[in-house]
């Protein structure tokens, strides 16, 4: 699913300088050279990226444990959703993407 208008995904940053060695979390927007989607074939979105967050409709985040790869469900077969399991290989889900422009946001 595609939600063009949504959040920007937001990732906290210690604030570091040199007078500083640790200190306060200061809150930013991601950026592109901070997170990666890839679209696989026939398989799951793939992100990657450092201090990930993905949350639920309520905006409780899932525990990644760390984790700076994950590949989310885009077959709908994944019985660890949002994540995939791997099900596409099994259900025969089928998909060759090829990047493309969006058509002009509606205003």
């Amino acid at each position: 699913m595609w939600f063009p208008e949504a959040e920007p995904l937001r990732i906290a940053y210690p604030v570091t300088g040199p007078s500083l060695e640790a200190g306060p979390i200061r809150e930013r927007e991601n950026t592109m050279a901070d997170a990666k989607i890839t679209v696989l074939k026939n398989g799951p979105f793939r992100l990657e990226g450092e201090n990930l967050q993905i949350l639920d409709p309520t905006g409780q985040s899932y525990g990644l444990g760390g984790r700076t790869v994950v590949s989310l469900c885009r077959c709908g077969a994944s019985a660890n959703k949002p994540f995939c399991d791997g099900s596409h290989n099994h259900h025969g889900f089928q998909d060759e993407p090829v990047a493309r422009e969006l058509p002009p946001k509606k205003v």
